[in-house]
């Protein structure tokens, strides 16, 4: 339920719905807006059923919200939120670009892509210290090792990182490095990682998973919220459909859904999204187009001899052009790089 405060309730009365509301125990989310003020209200479904708050002096109305996501839901939360990474802002009116090799293989490999990336505008470098692949023989990640890597690099370049955590045992581990914890396809129903999620000080990137509904999306995003961590971030990565042309299918609906339903920031993953080189660009480009507040790109110095993904990986030279070609569709949708 929410409780929309009149545009003439003083802070007193809006102090003292809280106070009410917390009094039995139920938990409380304050959204202040231009005009109005709404109060959230979450906890048992039996006392919030019989609540009686609009005689109450500066409530306007009381509105009963059905469905089962609640802090993720633009009724409790009507304004965007922007997301602060210790300077880099995701969400708003800038967009931003999160670009590098799916896996770090090297100090070499992963120095060239940082500097490509970097001075092409990107602001946060990717990179897989763990990788869950399909096949057990296929690269898994260098682990720890990556891990050190990929912050020894950004801090040379001055960007944030954003990687994988596959295990909630690693939680504490990838903390350490990484300025954004990823929870890939595989695990965004795995409730027991978005539980402890939900306790971390770091914001959280929410790959979509394989074949989920934005329903279960929006959902999961609830477990880590729900947590006190209200750093979320969707990331829209494709879903597997009958086709086969492509990787997965990139959903762009999701994004205006996603901005619709939910005031949480949302990037678009071309390269997991199409699994092909030549998509990724228009697949960029379109997502910006549909509203999605940044991109996550991969970039490798030699895709040709990438342990991973090489396929769907541009090279520095590419990932310049389209970063040139990107500035002017987020001018016509109002936003900047």
């Amino acid at each position: 339920m929410i409780v929309v405060m009149s545009p003439s309730a003083t802070k007193k009365n809006i102090d003292n719905v809280i106070k009410k509301l917390e009094s039995l125990h139920l938990r409380t989310h304050l959204s202040e807006g231009e005009d109005r003020t709404i109060v959230g209200v979450i906890g048992d479904k039996k006392i919030i059923a019989n609540l009686e708050m609009e005689m109450m002096a500066g409530v306007e109305k009381t509105v009963r919200i059905t469905e089962k996501y609640k802090l993720v839901s633009r009724d409790f939360h009507p304004l965007d939120t922007v997301i602060d990474v210790d300077g880099v802002k995701i969400g708003g009116d800038e967009l931003v670009v999160m670009a590098g090799p799916c896996s770090v293989e090297s100090y070499e490999q992963l120095h060239a892509a940082a500097e490509a990336v970097k001075n092409a505008g990107a602001k946060i470098l990717r990179g897989g210290a763990y990788k869950p692949r399909t096949s057990p023989y296929d690269f898994q990640g260098l682990g720890e090792e990556g891990l050190k890597l990929l912050r020894q690099v950004a801090d040379e370049f001055g960007m944030k990182v954003v990687t994988e955590i596959v295990d909630r045992e690693d939680i504490e581990l990838v903390e350490k490095y990484a300025d954004i914890l990823q929870v890939g396809a595989r695990n965004m129903q795995n409730f027991q990682m978005l539980k402890a999620l939900g306790k971390s000080s770091k914001p959280i990137m929410l790959k979509r998973g394989l074949s989920a509904t934005i329903s279960e999306w929006l959902n999961a995003a609830e477990y880590i919220m729900v947590g006190g961590n209200e750093n979320v971030i969707f990331c829209e990565r494709g879903i597997r459909t009958y086709e086969t042309y492509t990787r997965n299918t990139l959903d762009l609906s999701a994004v205006a859904a996603i901005k619709e339903l939910s005031h949480l920031p949302i990037i678009v993953d071309p390269s997991h999204g199409t699994g092909r080189r030549s998509m990724i660009a228009p697949m960029s480009k379109a997502g910006i187009a549909a509203g999605a507040d940044g991109l996550m790109i991969e970039v490798h110095p030699h895709p040709e001899v990438a342990l991973s993904d090489g396929n769907q990986s541009l090279t520095p030279e590419d990932f310049k052009i389209l970063m040139s070609n990107l500035n002017e569709i987020a001018k016509a949708v109002g936003k900047k790089i």
